[in-house]
């Protein structure tokens, strides 16, 4: 219950107004209850930001394991990228877009683990052995993609084709 009140008042209003005190209210507790739960608001953030890092890790996992050759498991894996970003706008923020000091350590952690499961994929997928400052040039161009389109679009399928002109351009960087 915690966790949904909290993700809901993080989307709507941001981490900087919302309050441990207006996540109880809604509740119907006391703060303090709050507080035997997660020692801070930052806790309480990272504990749902990590929920999302999670999901995009399964989603590179299902791509990776799923029946198809390499060169189409990359493709894939990059849009799905895109497609996370793009589809969650508001999680997708909150993972990579949100820059505060008191967050930062904790969802720094989740992020590194999350990159380096994506990293380690797109190495295994490729045709070539990259070096790793190729592979944070792709993330860089696959978050670049998600954050112009982010608040201009409203799921990924407005976006698909430039998703897959983009995609392929990325592609056609790694692999030659």
């Amino acid at each position: 219950m915690i966790l949904k009140e909290a993700r809901a008042q993080f989307i709507e209003m941001g981490f900087q107004k919302v309050s441990m005190r207006s996540i109880a209210k809604q509740l119907g507790c006391s703060h303090g209850a709050l507080y035997y739960h997660f020692s801070n608001k930052a806790e309480l953030f990272y504990a749902i930001i990590e929920e999302y890092f999670n999901r995009l890790n399964q989603l590179i996992e299902e791509v990776v394991n799923r029946s198809a050759g390499q060169q189409t498991k990359l493709k894939n894996l990059l849009l799905c990228f895109i497609e996370f970003g793009l589809t969650h706008q508001s999680q997708y923020e909150m993972m990579f877009m949100f820059k505060n000091n008191e967050v930062h350590t904790l969802s720094q952690e989740a992020a590194n683990l999350s990159y380096q499961r994506f990293a380690q994929s797109v190495q295994a997928l490729s045709p070539n052995k990259l070096p790793i400052s190729e592979i944070y040039s792709a993330f860089l161009a696959l978050h670049g993609f998600v954050s112009h389109y982010h608040s201009q679009v409203d799921h990924f399928e407005e976006a698909k084709e430039a998703a897959h002109i983009h995609v392929n351009f990325i592609i056609k960087a790694l692999t030659h």
